[in-house]
């Protein structure tokens, strides 16, 4: 399938993106991401690994729009849930 990012055209494929992106390790889920495979990537460093350019040269939205026209699941990154607060018992009800 052609797609554009950074107004560059790109024949890409659904095997091929996965391919590319074999043995990879993602970093950090931030913003929005890409699962391929069995892995959940940023779309930046999909679209970085996929096009060879700079992160700088092309938005989010492009690589996501790209890679849902090729089938694949994207949506926002996990949102991390926030550490309990500890409520020891010498701090009494109120936690003070």
């Amino acid at each position: 399938m052609r797609c554009v990012i950074a107004r560059f055209p790109f024949d890409l494929t659904k095997s091929e993106v996965e391919h590319l992106m074999e043995g990879i390790p993602p970093e950090p889920a931030t913003g929005t991401c890409v699962t391929v495979g069995r892995h959940v990537y940023p779309v930046k460093q999909v679209g970085q690994v996929i096009t060879r350019q700079d992160r700088r040269d092309f938005t989010a939205q492009e690589v996501r729009r790209a890679l849902t026209r090729l089938g694949f699941a994207c949506h926002d990154a996990p949102v991390a849930a926030a550490p309990a607060q500890e409520v020891r018992a010498e701090d009494g009800p109120w936690g003070w």
